[in-house]
């Protein structure tokens, strides 16, 4: 039942123990207060019945108006009472119904402030209390996570960082001792080690302000067919070279869609790379264009090493990373698929991954506004 509901039937209650409180004093108590009263006043006057009715009417009609008004002043005094007693009690037991779980969750609020995410209430209703509680716990779990995620970011880029650092330096060193000769491939090394810590900084600008939504995006009129096919001849030497198929399966009539032209294909060369990087050799990686109503679906499938349901959920937050064995050098920083699903989220569209399990394949799919 929701809140309104059992607030209605309290205030139902405590009107319906008014009113049987009331009817109570009126059935039982009134008729033997107002008995007494004639009693006293017929013992006051030393008259009967008889001899009171003939004597003065007016003073026996006011002494019966005032013998009356006494009783029933009496009767509504003790069932007012009553009743604010009963109805105090009931209210009491009431608002700490309601009160407790408002105290529990501020309770719990103040550990979730305290940096305890871990903190839970129990689910035992079923109203709007019982919503509030279940959108607590689910947002401690998504502080949980994002505290998880945040200790990973920190120990991710410190490792990113940390790898070239340590290279230079030691280049750097061996060049001070004489132990390295300073030939030009040992300055390329330097350099090459350099530039990854320039990737990585561009990077993490780039998710900067992807999700700080300040990407600039030049969105025009342009040819589906034509970005995939510019995508996928700028990679394929690339997949020659390992020995991965590539195919594209594309309309013949061009169908234009609303894009930024260097965005979209920044998000297809990161599937098409990630498609790449996962895929052995004798595999394929094959591109899709499906038309939907009034949106254009992208679709890169390969068959590659596959993904669980688990990784199909958290793929896209940044520095996730399906094998976390894999260094930059061979699995990619992380950032990749977070600042493509930022562009294509900014493009109006939506992207997300399918798998049918791990060492099957995956598929990955983006989708854009018609022109």
């Amino acid at each position: 039942m929701s809140l309104i509901g059992k607030l209605i039937i309290s205030y139902l209650i405590v009107i319906a123990v008014g009113l049987l409180i009331l009817a109570l004093s009126t059935a039982f108590i009134a008729p033997a207060d107002f008995s007494r009263h004639m009693g006293n006043m017929r013992g006051a006057s030393g008259m009967t019945m008889q001899a009171m009715m003939g004597s003065d009417m007016q003073t026996f009609e006011s002494e019966i108006d005032t013998n009356f008004r006494q009783t029933l002043n009496n009767a509504l005094l003790i069932a007012g009472i009553a009743a604010t007693l009963v109805a105090t009690a009931l209210s009491w037991y009431i608002s700490q119904r309601i009160v407790q779980p408002i105290r529990q969750l501020v309770k719990a609020s103040h550990h979730i402030a305290e940096g305890h995410y871990h903190e839970r209430l129990p689910m035992d209703q079923g109203d709007e209390f019982g919503e509030l509680t279940r959108s607590f716990n689910r947002m401690a779990a998504a502080l949980v996570e994002t505290e998880t995620m945040r200790q990973r970011l920190i120990a991710d880029v410190s490792h990113e960082l940390k790898t070239p650092l340590a290279s230079i330096k030691g280049y750097m060193e061996g060049l001070q001792d004489g132990v390295i000769p300073s030939t030009p491939e040992t300055f390329e090394l330097v350099h090459r080690e350099a530039e990854r810590l320039q990737l990585l900084v561009d990077d993490l600008q780039e998710l900067s302000r992807a999700e700080a939504a300040q990407l600039h995006l030049d969105i025009r009129p342009c040819d589906s067919t034509e970005l995939v096919t510019l995508a996928a001849a700028t990679l394929r030497p690339q997949f020659n070279d390992k020995g991965v198929g590539l195919e594209t399966d594309l309309p013949t009539a061009a169908v234009s869609v609303l894009a930024d032209v260097e965005r979209i294909r920044q998000v297809l060369a990161n599937l098409l790379g990630n498609a790449l990087q996962y895929t052995d050799l004798g595999g394929k990686v094959t591109i899709c264009l499906t038309r939907g109503g009034s949106m254009m679906q992208f679709s890169i499938q390969d068959t590659g090493i596959g993904l669980a349901v688990a990784d199909l959920e958290r793929i896209f937050q940044r520095f996730y990373r399906v094998d976390k064995s894999r260094a930059r050098a061979s699995g990619g920083s992380g950032i990749g698929l977070t600042i493509a699903r930022h562009i294509v989220e900014a493009h109006g569209g939506r992207i997300w991954a399918e798998s049918p399990g791990p060492g099957q394949g995956s598929t990955f799919h983006f989708t854009l506004p018609l022109a």
